[in-house]
């Protein structure tokens, strides 16, 4: 099982790696490598068109401004591809956001929130589990895990209040 990470340029890294520790936490192989839907199209297209016969299963595409990387993506493979908005200096992030979002009918992208690189992995995780019935355990414990730590925060917090 492997996930193919790409993000438009190196200053999408730091919001990339918190994906790729999600990923190395569930034992998930990935690549990640620096591919610009605008700078470097043909190597965009020869990574989306090549990524299923190297063994990649599922695409993460971070970027930020125009943000035009996943949809790029999504169009020359049959592989799911997940959208990563990054937050960029203007607009908070929101023209990566709408950038991702607002595909066209027949080149679909699924999209988390901006900078939502935790999410981007564990939705990975979850389109592998369908394949890895190892990874569907893991992730319930992982849900479970989640919740228990809720549980011991709200234990230790509860305030109660009245005469």
């Amino acid at each position: 099982m492997k996930v193919g990470i790409i993000m438009g340029s190196l200053s999408d890294y730091p919001t990339v790696e918190r994906a790729e520790k999600i990923l190395a936490g569930f034992g998930v192989d990935y690549e990640t490598r620096i591919i610009s839907a605008h700078r470097t199209p043909s190597v965009a297209e020869e990574f989306a068109s090549g990524a299923e016969s190297d063994g990649i299963e599922v695409i993460i595409a971070a970027a930020g401004k125009a943000a035009h990387l996943a949809g790029v993506i999504a169009s020359y493979t049959p592989l799911p591809v997940i959208g990563l908005p990054v937050k960029s200096s203007t607009l908070d992030g929101l023209d990566s956001l709408l950038s991702v979002v607002q595909m066209p009918n027949g080149v679909p992208v699924a999209t988390v929130a901006i900078g939502g690189a935790e999410n981007a992995a564990l939705l990975a995780v979850q389109i592998l589990s369908v394949k890895y019935a190892e990874l569907r355990s893991a992730m319930k414990v992982y849900k479970e895990s989640m919740e228990r730590e809720v549980m011991k925060v709200d234990s230790e917090f509860r305030r109660a209040g009245g005469s």
